[in-house]
C-alpha cells in the first residue's frame, strides 16, 4: 500500500471523526460549537496529514503526477486551509458542517482511486510551477462554486422560509438546521470574493506560464486544446465578474451565476474529462 493511500485514508478518518462530534451537536439541538484552540489543532493535524498524502501522491520521487481524484483532494485542502485562516477572523464555525465530511468523503475517493497520470517534461522546473499553480487555480474555482451553491441555498431559505412541524420530514429538519447553522450571507459574500480574486490571479499566472511553456516546447503561443480553450473562458468569466463587481457592486445572484458558469468551464477544462478518460474509458 503506497503512503498516499495511507495518508489520504488517515486524513479521511480525522476529517469524519471531527464531522462527528459537530454533527452529533447539531441533531441533538444544540448550537454549533464554537472553534476554539483545541477544534483548530485537531482540524490542523488533519490538514497535515492531507497534506502529506498530497505530497506522496503529486510530487513523490521528483515526478508530477495529476489525477481527476487528486484534483479534488487538491480542492478540498485548499478550502479548509482557506476556512482554517478564516475562522481566525470571523466566526464560520457552520461551515466545517459541510467542509469536514467532504473532506472526509473527497479523502477516501483519492485513496480509492490512487491511479494518476505521469506527466511528461515534468522535470523542468517552469512546467512544474506552471502546473501547480494550475491545480491550485482549478481547485480555487471549485471552492468558489461550493460556496456560490451553499449562499444560493441560504438566499433561498431566507426567501422561502418553512416553519417546523410535525410532518416535517426529518431530511428536510436536518437540512434546515444545517443552513441556520451557517454563517450569514455578508460573511459568506465577503469570503467569496477573497477566494475569486485568488483564484482570478491563480488563472492569469496560468494562462502566462502555460503561454511562456508552450511557447518553449511546440513554438506556439497558446495551443487551441479544450483545456486551453476552456480556462481561458472561465478566466474570461471571473474577469467580468470581478470588473462588475468594482464597477457596478454586483453581488447576489449575479454573483452565484457568474462563480457557477466559471466553475462549468473548469470541470470542462480537466476534472470532468480527467474522470471520463480515466474511471470511465479505464485509459491512461
Amino acid at each position: 500500500m503506497s503512503s498516499a493511500i495511507v495518508f489520504h485514508s488517515l486524513a479521511a478518518f480525522a476529517y469524519a471523526v471531527l464531522a462527528l462530534v459537530l454533527w452529533r451537536s447539531l441533531a441533538s439541538g444544540k448550537p454549533v460549537i464554537q472553534v476554539g484552540r483545541s477544534a483548530r489543532l485537531g482540524l490542523l493535524s488533519a490538514i497535515i496529514l492531507h497534506a502529506i498524502a498530497l505530497y506522496f501522491a503529486i510530487l513523490e520521487e521528483n515526478h508530477l503526477k495529476l489525477s481527476w481524484s487528486l484534483a479534488l483532494s487538491a480542492s478540498v485542502w485548499l478550502g479548509m486551509i482557506i476556512f482554517w485562516l478564516e475562522s481566525l477572523i470571523i466566526r464560520i464555525d457552520g461551515l466545517q458542517l459541510l467542509l469536514l465530511p467532504a473532506g472526509a468523503l473527497i479523502c477516501l475517493v483519492a485513496a480509492m482511486f490512487p491511479k494518476a497520470q505521469l506527466l511528461a517534461h515534468a522535470n523542468d522546473a517552469g512546467l512544474r510551477l506552471h502546473l501547480l499553480i494550475a491545480l491550485c487555480a482549478y481547485a480555487l474555482v471549485t471552492i468558489s462554486a461550493l460556496q456560490a451553491m451553499m449562499m444560493a441555498a441560504l438566499d433561498h431559505r431566507l426567501h422561502f422560509p418553512r416553519e417546523s412541524s410535525p410532518s416535517q420530514t426529518k431530511l428536510r429538519s436536518a437540512v434546515g438546521r444545517l443552513l441556520d447553522a451557517q454563517p450569514p450571507l455578508l460573511a459568506q459574500e465577503q469570503i467569496l470574493f477573497r477566494v475569486i480574486w485568488i483564484a482570478f490571479a491563480a488563472l492569469t499566472f496560468t494562462v502566462l506560464s502555460g503561454s511562456m511553456i508552450s511557447l518553449q516546447l511546440t513554438g506556439k503561443w497558446l495551443p487551441l486544446d479544450h483545456k486551453t480553450i476552456f480556462t481561458l473562458l472561465s478566466w474570461i468569466t471571473f474577469g467580468i465578474l470581478l470588473a462588475g463587481r468594482y464597477a457596478r457592486g454586483w453581488r447576489g445572484r449575479i454573483a452565484l451565476r457568474y462563480t457557477l458558469v466559471g466553475f462549468a468551464f473548469i470541470v470542462l477544462a480537466y476534472t470532468g474529462s480527467r474522470f471520463v478518460v480515466e474511471v470511465i474509458l479505464q485509459r491512461n
